[in-house]
């Protein structure tokens, strides 16, 4: 199937006692057994089914099976928001005294998380510009667990050269685990260039209304972790009778120790009510996909020939660094998000984000609704001008997630808001 049909009808299979067209949503915390040999098999792992909803839920099962279906993966895990699915991405490979190594370009809460929780737990973050393979190859040692990126960066929005990335990371005998939740699977699929894991923040283009946190970790199903650098995936598991997940789940295996340990342990599971609204989200997504990339680029263009902006970034405009890299990763579009400087510094840029009437200023992107913000003052604050600033997120540096609306609509609330500046 294609996937418009995919978005659609993936993963889901008509309830037969209700015949039901529309996914169910199953609120429901737990599942009767059949009989006590039944019972014994789920928890042991012998026999899939449901047990509880904190590790599964059918209405979740199909949104998981229809996002793996996209994306080209052989299984998915959705979780309780995208910072839980980034959490349990790196979690499930690495460990007390492991390192990682992610690109400078990178959403703030997911810079914090790898520069000051993961520390805490024993793993070292090495911060290497995604542009400099010679010193992301140089930061790998016989401790890193991962390579970890974003496709198309929040807020830097530099287009990530994924094979060559995935090249280095697989010489080195290590997966490259990608964030892609700004192109979606609708935009771009980072399996086929070489990605092993895929995480996204479904919260935003995913579910696409603003309505409803979601995370899913999208596993690849290619990387071979029987190399000898993760012995958890291997070795027997105490806490499940010695099972050892390559050998029972094979190419799964990755994403079922996710699920079973670290959702049975840490518990960030995602209700179903909100697996139904991403799911519903998930149906239009190639469509409304479509529409945010037309929009952006018609507003990009239009601020690029605006006589008060200093400076805008967008992948699809011919002035930006990465234009022929964007046009073989993202040949349909570039997505939504646009960077730009209002002449005036931080000042004017707050009186613009004061003046606008149509565009909403929240901390969010990704909503059908245009949305407009700060990062420096806001999603960044927490890092130092330094790293904001590679990260992609100056001090002048003001974000626009263009939504579905008309865009002469967006474009008119942009200009008047440029003229009160």
């Amino acid at each position: 199937m294609k996937d418009r049909t995919i978005s659609v009808h993936g993963g889901l299979e008509i309830d037969k006692t209700t015949h039901s067209r529309a996914l169910p949503i199953y609120q429901t915390t737990a599942y009767t057994f059949d009989d006590t040999k039944y019972a014994a098999e789920l928890f042991s792992l012998e026999r899939s089914g449901n047990i509880y909803t904190r590790l599964m839920n059918p209405t979740t099962d199909v949104l998981e099976k229809r996002m793996a279906l996209l994306d080209g993966g052989v299984a998915a895990l959705a979780t309780a928001s995208g910072m839980a699915a980034i959490t349990y991405a790196v979690l499930n490979i690495a460990s007390q005294g492991d390192e990682i190594i992610s690109s400078t370009a990178i959403y703030g809460g997911t810079h914090t998380l790898f520069n000051d929780t993961l520390p805490k737990l024993g793993i070292t973050t090495k911060f290497v510009d995604p542009d400099n393979f010679v010193g992301i190859e140089r930061a790998i040692t016989s401790k890193t667990k991962l390579i970890f990126a974003e496709t198309l960066a929040n807020p830097k929005l530099n287009v990530l050269d994924i094979e060559k990335l995935a090249a280095i990371a697989h010489k080195h005998g290590i997966p490259l685990i990608l964030d892609n939740t700004v192109p979606t699977p609708a935009l771009l699929k980072p399996i086929s260039f070489g990605a092993d894991i895929v995480v996204y923040s479904a919260t935003k283009f995913i579910g696409g209304h603003g309505n409803s946190m979601c995370g899913i970790i999208v596993d690849s199903g290619k990387f071979n972790w029987a190399n000898g650098k993760f012995p958890e995936l291997t070795e027997p598991d105490s806490s499940y009778h010695g099972i050892s997940y390559t050998q029972t789940f094979k190419t799964a295996a990755y994403i079922v120790k996710a699920r079973v340990k670290l959702l049975r342990d840490t518990g960030a599971a995602l209700s179903p009510f909100n697996a139904f609204l991403v799911a519903q989200g998930l149906e239009t997504l190639p469509l409304r996909m479509k529409a945010h990339s037309e929009n952006a680029l018609k507003v990009a263009e239009f601020l690029e020939n605006h006589e008060k902006v200093s400076w805008v970034i967008y992948p699809g405009l011919k002035s930006h660094k990465d234009y022929e890299l964007a046009k073989k990763y993202y040949p349909n579009g570039c997505a939504s998000m646009i960077g730009f400087g209002v002449k005036g510094g931080k000042i004017c840029g707050a009186r613009f984000i004061d003046n606008v009437k149509l565009l909403s200023h929240v901390a969010n992107i990704g909503d059908t609704k245009s949305l407009v913000i700060h990062p420096a003052s806001t999603t960044h604050q927490q890092l130092s001008v330094e790293d904001q600033i590679a990260a992609g997120a100056p001090p002048d540096y003001i974000r626009l997630s263009v939504g579905i609306e008309d865009p002469e609509d967006i474009i008119e609330d942009i200009k008047q808001a440029l003229e009160n500046c």
